[in-house]
């Protein structure tokens, strides 16, 4: 009876003496971790950085446009105090229901592009074309948009022959800005010097300008 109440007892003290064993072992390996925590640190900052690099090339989280509020939304005025949608539908007022309907924003954003006012230009076009309500011949059959000369000839005449709208307009629009405006041609009088015969053009050209403006 003695000997087995004395394996209890020291069964007992074992367990305790284990238990404590374990607390101190738990003690010490954390001490070690929070010694050695800024390497372990580093070593999980990596993988995390890694992590994210990961999901960043698996879906493009970089890409991802967030929604903002419309107040937050950068404004980007081109020309004239308009967007290019603004600027775009200004001119598309203008240029009637022809064969230039629509082409405000491609003719906005080449005039643009050569610092040339984009009122200015269409003014030009409409004044030669007529496109306003319908287009001349020369703008239906030949994409001649500028009255330009030149070969290939439309119909055989002295007149160029564009093989497409965008080919034409790309040509009354380049050669607006090498002949004249490179040239310090830049407003309705010093190009109409060049551009026309007569003194009638720049009012002309002027009286479209304003009414694209204001249509």
């Amino acid at each position: 009876m003695v000997d087995e109440e004395y394996k209890i007892y020291i069964l007992k003290k074992a367990n305790k003496i284990l238990s404590g064993l374990s607390i101190l072992l738990i003690i010490i390996i954390a001490i070690t971790i929070l010694e050695t925590g800024n390497i372990n640190k580093i070593g999980i900052q990596d993988n995390a950085v890694k992590a994210l690099e990961l999901v960043d090339a698996k879906y493009n989280l970089k890409e991802v446009v967030m929604e903002t509020p419309k107040s937050a939304i950068t404004r980007i005025e081109v020309f004239d105090g308009k967007t290019l949608e603004e600027l775009s539908t200004q001119l598309n007022k203008s240029l009637g229901s022809d064969v230039l309907s629509g082409y405000g924003e491609y003719i906005a954003a080449r005039s643009i592009s050569y610092g040339m006012d984009p009122y200015l230009v269409t003014a030009i076009m409409l004044h030669e074309t007529g496109c306003g309500s319908r287009c001349s011949n020369l703008a239906r059959a030949c994409n001649n948009f500028g009255g330009q000369k030149g070969s290939p000839g439309c119909g055989g005449g002295s007149y160029k022959s564009f093989n497409s709208i965008q080919e034409g307009l790309n040509g009354m629009i380049d050669n607006l800005y090498y002949n004249y405006y490179a040239k310090g041609l830049n407003n309705v009088y010093s190009i109409g010097k060049k551009y026309a015969e007569g003194n009638t053009w720049p009012t002309n050209i002027t009286n479209y300008m304003n009414k694209i403006k204001n249509k």
